[in-house]
């Protein structure tokens, strides 16, 4: 069964537009190691709950938004080699002069195996 990466992220809503373009970037990089879909989702819905939330969760501040995104790999030892070579990849630099944009202190991350995987 497939295994997932999954990512939660704050981002300005100024650089929305600079988040697209470096996600546009970076897909065909994690297709081309390996992983089977990328997937990057803006948030347009994101309710503030009693305790947490996904706000909440990487500390957003006032004008940023939430970004949930997910790359779909065939298994954990494909994941575990594609993202190597992906963070060794210079192509995954930067341009120059340009920072992320976003704060990758306040993602958060992680691996995922799936439980279930239904389609209708």
């Amino acid at each position: 069964m497939s295994y997932m990466d999954g990512f939660v992220i704050p981002v300005p809503r100024d650089k929305k537009q600079a988040y697209i373009d470096m996600a546009a970037m970076a897909a065909p990089i994690f297709l081309e190691y390996g992983a089977l879909r990328v997937v990057e989702c803006w948030g347009d819905d994101v309710k503030e709950g009693k305790t947490n939330d996904f706000r909440t969760c990487v500390i957003a501040e006032e004008g940023e938004e939430i970004v949930f995104s997910w790359i779909e790999w065939p298994d954990k030892a494909t994941r575990d080699a594609g993202n190597e070579k992906v963070m060794a990849d210079e192509r995954m630099k930067p341009p120059e002069g340009q920072g992320m944009p976003f704060s990758g202190a306040r993602m958060i991350y992680g691996g995922f195996s799936v439980l279930l995987d239904q389609k209708g």
